[in-house]
């Protein structure tokens, strides 16, 4: 079966690429008097003044909207998950590895659930933060077809340089939101993302086609349980945003993050009832934390002693320790309290360098590495944390030689943790263009590291 999204059933945009684009920077610049402007599409101009008058960033990266918890309980609460193996059929063609678009579908609040397709192909567009769990509504990320679809209420196409966000410009989409088949109630939006032929005409007709045949099934599956007797499950939940944040004790009100990440006194964040609270934490209750939430499941007091003190009988040292960081956290946190018999935390514990691994595994490698801000606890000598330190650094390395795009491997190169790797500057030169002026400056820095070598 061809791909509908194969070159050649593109469309010819209103005005050329270049135009937009100056137009773009005329607008940006408050100069929407200028000729070039009034060459854009309507929808366009209109969606830049959205974005402008929200403050949206030209250049910036959408922000996480979800922790990897809430995505998967999101994912199972969402109406549009029962017609995602629908969605895929109609919209991907053949191999979905290979076939050279993206399909993502989002909630009515233009978080991304799915996002799935060609692996190249999400593999470049993850850089710019198009994965899943990231916000892409018009006010995160200006003018983009998932988010002004929603914005509008009716399908959008947005084309290359008509993107407000300069990251976002290589790519051309289309998309259409879905509605409640009773209530008309919006429950989210349907996105094709890849090279000019996802906002040609054809594309336009596919993406419409799919969410009215969406719309249908969700009828459809409904009359069908109805006929055959109540549901054992209750009603469809309201999705428009996920169930409690996460799982934790009724009582608790409290959403925790330990930033470990080039810092040896971690911070504790813990936001309650909308106030946000920073408490710096000493080296060693740092540890002790960073392990229990690396061991969610529970440690013995030997298990959590090897981890902290590289000593399982360090017993007394250990309970001593765990009296004094209980105080200080029944004061700022008092749900996040460690309990014993086994050692363990009964709400999660969000980390910054969690965080970044998540970002990884959605193949957000512009985000995660922006998000890595050095190693955890460098200065820690823990066993604990020197295995996970390895874990994070070892998994966004690899992550990067594997799949990354070329500035994202050039800005590794420029961390501490990327500047002497002779394999990533092997690896960026490699990409580079023959007459790339980058490249003498990555040889220089390849030889001399060579020299360097015993």
């Amino acid at each position: 079966m061809p791909s509908p999204w194969s070159p050649g059933s593109g469309t010819t945009p209103d005005a050329s690429r270049l135009i937009i684009e100056r137009a773009r920077e005329e607008f940006v610049l408050g100069n929407e008097s200028d000729a070039r402007v009034g060459d854009v599409r309507g929808v366009v101009r209109e969606s830049w003044r959205r974005s402008r008058d929200g403050r949206v960033g030209v250049e910036g990266l959408p922000p996480l909207a979800l922790s990897a918890e809430e995505l998967e309980l999101l994912r199972a609460q969402h109406p549009l998950g029962s017609v995602m193996d629908m969605i895929r059929g109609l919209l991907i063609p053949g191999a979905a590895e290979d076939s050279g678009v993206i399909v993502a579908v989002g909630d009515a609040a233009g978080r991304l659930l799915w996002v799935e397709g060609d692996r190249t192909l999400r593999s470049l567009t993850g850089d710019m933060g198009f994965v899943p769990g990231a916000d892409w509504s018009e006010t995160a990320v200006g003018t983009a077809a998932p988010g002004t679809a929603l914005a509008l209420d009716r399908s959008v196409q947005i084309r290359g340089a008509e993107h407000f966000n300069r990251l976002v410009q290589p790519w051309s989409c289309t998309a259409a939101p879905v509605h409640d088949p009773e209530t008309r109630r919006l429950l989210g939006v349907i996105d094709v993302t890849g090279d000019d032929p996802a906002a040609s005409a054809q594309a336009q007709l596919l993406v419409d086609a799919t969410a009215r045949a969406v719309e249908g099934e969700l009828l459809l599956s409904r009359l069908r349980e109805r006929a055959t007797g109540p549901r054992a499950t209750g009603e469809t939940a309201d999705v428009d945003t996920p169930k409690p944040r996460r799982t934790r004790p009724a009582s608790a009100s409290v959403v925790a993050t330990l930033r470990v990440l080039g810092r040896d006194r971690a911070l504790l964040e813990t936001l309650s009832d909308g106030h946000l609270r920073v408490n710096e934490l000493t080296t060693r209750h740092a540890e002790i934390l960073l392990c229990l939430a690396t061991h969610r499941q529970g440690v013995s007091a030997e298990a959590l002693g090897e981890l902290v003190y590289g000593d399982p009988d360090a017993g007394t040292t250990l309970r001593a320790e765990m009296v004094r960081l209980r105080k200080i956290l029944e004061r700022i946190a008092p749900s996040l309290a460690p309990e014993s018999r086994p050692y363990r935390l009964t709400m999660p514990l969000e980390t910054d360098a969690h965080q970044v691994l998540s970002l990884l595994d959605r193949g957000a490698h512009r985000v995660a590495l922006a998000a890595y801000r050095g190693d955890v606890l460098p200065d820690s000598a823990a066993p604990g944390v020197e295995e996970f330190r390895d874990t994070v650094r070892v998994t966004l390395r690899e992550a990067l030689l594997a799949e990354a795009s070329l500035d994202v491997l050039l800005a590794f190169a420029d961390t501490d943790a990327g500047a002497d790797d002779v394999e990533v500057l092997r690896l960026c030169l490699s990409m580079l263009p023959a007459r790339s002026p980058k490249r003498a400056g990555l040889v220089a820095r390849i030889d001399r590291l060579e020299r360097a070598e015993p």
